[in-house]
């Protein structure tokens, strides 16, 4: 006698989060069976749970649907909306992810220990846009001809075309939040809040 786990309820819970995952993105069956080679009746059937899944299957799945390949068949019933991804140093810098989609924006808190210096200043370029807010502690951003130290609160947005460096102004430790669009996606503001009773 094995100590096998039971898979069936595993994979009855995929055809539902396939589901979900499509119409929140808000694809069609035919959207999906254009992006993925699969038929519409075999999306359908697997999300109403008349086939079961393959990994020839979920495979193209997960990439249209730009998710791990385990958030299809590991997640729990309940769904866990917590992001568990190990953090990483990076030329002394601790970096904690903050999300788990592969390509597009990228989300991180960065962590700059007390006493860091990284050197003497080495602007570099690369494809993209990038937004990074102060939680604590003090960053110094070297961007082209600026040279600015940013404090708690506030907030920088630029295009990584331009040259730019970024370390710890000091004296403390220093964090802060980053967002990250490689192929130059900017951060959109979809609300500005309005100031009723002010003149023109």
């Amino acid at each position: 006698m094995t100590d096998q786990p039971d898979l069936d309820p595993v994979l009855d819970a995929v055809g539902p989060r396939l589901r979900d995952l499509r119409q929140r993105r808000g694809a069609t069956l035919a959207d999906l069976s254009r992006s993925t080679g699969i038929s519409v009746s075999t999306l359908s059937r697997l999300e109403s749970g008349g086939r079961r899944p393959t990994l020839e299957l979920l495979l193209p799945l997960a990439r249209a649907h730009q998710v791990p390949l385990d958030e299809l068949v590991g997640a729990p019933e309940t769904g866990d909306p917590r992001v568990h991804l190990s953090s990483f140093e990076r030329h002394g810098v601790t970096y904690v992810p903050l999300t788990r989609r592969p390509g597009g924006l990228q989300a991180y808190k960065q962590v700059f220990p007390a006493g860091y210096h990284a050197g003497p200043p080495d602007p570099r370029t690369h494809e993209g846009y990038e937004w990074i807010y102060v939680l604590s502690g003090r960053v110094r951003l070297l961007l082209g001809e600026h040279d600015v130290v940013l404090e708690a609160g506030e907030v920088a947005e630029f295009d990584t075309r331009v040259p730019h460096w970024i370390t710890n102004a000091g004296p403390g430790p220093a964090e802060a939040l980053s967002l990250f669009g490689p192929q130059g996606e900017r951060m959109h503001v979809r609300a500005r809040p309005t100031r009723r009773g002010t003149p023109e």
